[in-house]
């Protein structure tokens, strides 16, 4: 079990952490779990020391062992980005707690995935077979994204992930031979040609491959996992719940958003995808997921009232 390390409020971000981390140190368990979490609104004063030394600071503290897990709390001056952040560079993971529904998911229903980590660093990179993909792009995650050449780098760091926990990344792709507007024009590669690439991938049925890496949570070398992934393709609603559910959060996300890419997507539709969904939902989540959706879809069309009065 992770110790839990009371400080006093009155004390500024740095020195906080830095009384935290000798804490910890000094009551090291070699195969514990050994972790700091730093309850906050984010609003805080670093004190002497700035953002980019406080990260540092952290990044060196995770290399005994100990990890750093953020619980934010409060509305209004929120500095979300700035805990995420923390809570990355110290190996751990970071909670919104807005209400004790959220509460209790993280701390009771999720607690071994919010507190202990099962692997560190984790890294995914995707291939796809050019005889059958054309153009692709990963929806959301633009604060995850690695360069190719830090995939076999194990300095760089990456996401940690939990007990129970799991990850969805969706793609959007063009097959080859569709004729789009969005992917743009590619200037031709000067020492390789396009369609001798396309001739030398495997025409076997393969849609792509993803590769793994990711350190044990005591280790500082990685290991390397690969699966490959057939085009087998299915209709929407032959998919599963989990699936369409996660789809109509994608959507939701691409409206928010306005983004440019996001074509004939609407929140009507994202609520009547997640309706049809929502399974078992027994805590209640894809439930309070569609409510917020819903409310965010009254917002919308309120807004848009006082834009045309």
């Amino acid at each position: 079990m992770p110790s839990i390390i009371y400080l006093q409020a009155a004390l500024q971000l740095a020195a906080r952490v830095k009384l935290a981390y000798k804490i910890a140190a000094e009551n090291l368990m070699k195969k514990g779990n050994n972790r700091i979490i730093l309850a906050t609104d984010g609003d805080f004063n670093v004190g002497a020391s700035s953002d980019s030394d406080m990260e540092k600071l952290i990044e060196k503290e995770r290399e005994s062992g100990i990890f750093l897990s953020v619980l934010g709390y409060g509305m209004g001056n929120y500095k979300d980005s700035k805990m995420e952040t923390l809570a990355d560079k110290g190996n751990g993971n970071y909670a919104y707690i807005d209400n004790i529904t959220e509460a209790r998911k993280t701390l009771i229903s999720e607690f071994g995935g919010t507190l202990f980590t099962v692997a560190k660093d984790v890294k995914l990179q995707v291939e796809f077979n050019p005889a059958k993909v054309q153009a692709y792009r990963l929806l959301g995650y633009e604060n995850r994204v690695l360069a190719s050449e830090d995939f076999n780098n194990d300095k760089k760091d990456a996401g940690d992930m939990g007990s129970g926990h799991n990850v969805t990344a969706f793609y959007e792709i063009i097959p080859v031979g569709a004729k789009d507007d969005l992917s743009g024009s590619v200037d031709p590669l000067k020492y390789q040609k396009t369609d001798v690439i396309k001739t030398a991938a495997p025409t076997n049925g393969e849609l792509l491959t993803i590769k793994f890496r990711y350190k044990e949570p005591t280790s500082n070398q990685s290991k390397l996992s690969r699966a490959i992934v057939k085009d087998t393709p299915a209709g929407f609603d032959k998919t599963s719940s989990d699936f369409r559910f996660a789809a109509a959060v994608a959507e939701t996300g691409m409206v928010l958003r306005d983004s440019h890419f996001k074509q004939g997507s609407n929140f009507a539709q994202a609520i009547s995808i997640a309706k049809a969904a929502r399974g078992e939902d027994a805590e209640g989540y894809r439930a309070e997921f569609i409510r917020l959706v819903e409310s965010a879809r009254l917002l919308a069309k309120t807004a848009m009232v006082k834009e045309e009065e």
